[in-house]
C-alpha cells in the first residue's frame, strides 16, 4: 500500500478521536482499511504458500513412536 494511503488512514483515525469523522470521510476510512487489510492477507496467504516443509532425514523413526 502506497504511504499515502497509510498515513490518510492515520490521519482519518486521528481525527476521530479528536472531532469526529463526516459520513464521507467514514466511508473513506472504510474503503481504505478494507484495502489495507486485503493486501495484508494476500502477503500473508503468499509466505505461507511459498513455506516448503522439508524431512530431516538424519531422525530415527523409532524417535515417534512412545
Amino acid at each position: 500500500m502506497e504511504k499515502e494511503k497509510i498515513n490518510r488512514i492515520n490521519e482519518l483515525a486521528h481525527k476521530s478521536k479528536k472531532e469526529g469523522l463526516t459520513d464521507i470521510e467514514k466511508e473513506e476510512q472504510r474503503l481504505l482499511r478494507q484495502e489495507f487489510l486485503a493486501e495484508i492477507r494476500a502477503d500473508l496467504k503468499a509466505s505461507l504458500e511459498s513455506i516448503e516443509f522439508i524431512e530431516d532425514s538424519t531422525q530415527r523413526s523409532d524417535e515417534f513412536t512412545s
